[in-house]
Formats: structure tokens, sequence, C-alpha cells
């Protein structure tokens, strides 16, 4: 599956990381960095390339929202495990809930963006129970260096598998892209209840905030 994950951005809290490990299966354990367990708010616009990779046609183009955290497996393959995915095409929520079992909500999204300053909005429509809501706004800065990246950056940011369970089934994917290219940004306003929806407590602290204008993603098949 071919696609493009654009206008994204990474807010990224520090979690105690037994708080964390309750929502991750036994066979994954947490990985810890800086001392904590990082939890993702990331929305962004998915481009999904149609049928012989023809490009992208507005059926194919939609808001998403991720709730992820950062996980090793017992082989030490290191990847995201998602806590919710929120996706604004009904379709694309039905084909992922049931052929890839991740845990997807359909929900009314959008995104702006009025100069340097994003906005970003969801609210959940189903399945039921589904009162969730978010809502992001940052004013884009500007790109990091290379050199300016440390591994912190690069552990929240460079994933290349993910992997998910149901019903006993333990699967994982293998997803390919370039680097992201960073920007600073900055946090104009957040009002987010999807981390909460998932079951985490409220976050405290300043969020670590990065910003990018995308990358080409392929994701290869879900292996055991």
């Amino acid at each position: 599956m071919t696609q493009r994950w654009e206008e994204l951005t990474f807010v990224h809290w520090a979690f105690d990381p037994a708080v964390v490990a309750r929502f991750v299966p036994p066979h994954l354990r947490v990985e810890v960095l800086d001392g904590a367990a990082w939890v993702g708010l990331v929305p962004f616009r998915m481009r999904v390339a149609t049928a012989g990779g023809r490009g992208f046609g507005p059926v194919t183009t939609f808001c998403e929202t991720n709730v992820r955290t950062y996980v090793v497996d017992a082989a030490g393959r290191r990847g995201v495990w998602f806590l919710s995915l929120d996706a604004a095409r009904f379709g694309a929520v039905a084909v992922a809930r049931t052929r890839f079992r991740l845990p997807y909500f359909w929900s009314s999204m959008a995104l702006t963006r009025v100069g340097d300053e994003i906005a970003y909005r969801c609210r959940r429509r189903a399945p039921r129970p589904a009162a969730a809501e978010s809502r992001v706004r940052v004013r884009v800065g500007t790109p990091f260096a290379a050199a300016e990246l440390g591994p912190r950056e690069h552990s929240l940011t460079a994933r290349w598998r993910l992997f998910s369970a149901a019903g006993g089934r333990r699967r994982h994917a293998p997803v390919w892209h370039e680097p992201w290219p960073l920007h600073r940004a900055d946090l104009l306003d957040v009002d987010d209840h999807l981390l909460t929806a998932a079951g985490l407590p409220h976050p405290t602290g300043d969020p670590l905030v990065h910003y990018s204008p995308g990358v080409d993603v392929r994701i290869g098949p879900q292996r055991p």
C-alpha cells in the first residue's frame, strides 16, 4: 500500500512507563526514552494511491489523527503501537478494523492552513460510544538541519514497523519512508480528549512539538 502523509504534526507527551504499559499487549514492551514512555498525538492529511498506483484522488484523500506509543518485541524490533486512529473516510475505517485489526474510528475531521498556522479538528462519529474530540493549532517554524536532530527526535518519528494484535493473533508490518523533514513548531492551542478516551490519564507538562510537510510511505503486508 502506497500513501502520502502530509501537513503532519507530532505532539508528544512523557508518561510514566508503568502507566503506558497497561495499554500494550504482553508480548511487547514499552520503549523508554529519557526515563519516560512517550505518547504521540499525530494529526495529518492522508493520501492513498489509487489502484495501480495511478496517483491520488479525492475519495482517497482524507484527514487522520493517531494516538501512538513506541514498543519493542521479543526479537528486539522497534515499532509503533496505536492506541487509536481516527479517519474521516468510513470505508478506510471499515477496512482497517476488519482486515488489519487496528483500532480505527470514523470521525468528522478538518485541516486548515492560513499562512504558517495549521489547525486540526477531530470529532468521533462511530463506532459507539464515540464521544471524543481533539483540537490542535500550531505555528510552523524553520526547518531543522540534520545535525540539530538527536536520538530523541529520530526515535519519536522514524519508525519502520507497526504492530497489531486481536483475538490472540499477533501481527507486524514493515513501513518504508524517507526520514521526516522536521520543522520547529509552536503549539498555539490544544484541547484533546483522544488520549483520555484511550484510557490514559490527562497528560501533564509541556509536550514536544514537531511539524513535517510530509513523506511518501509504503506499508508492507502484515505478518505473524
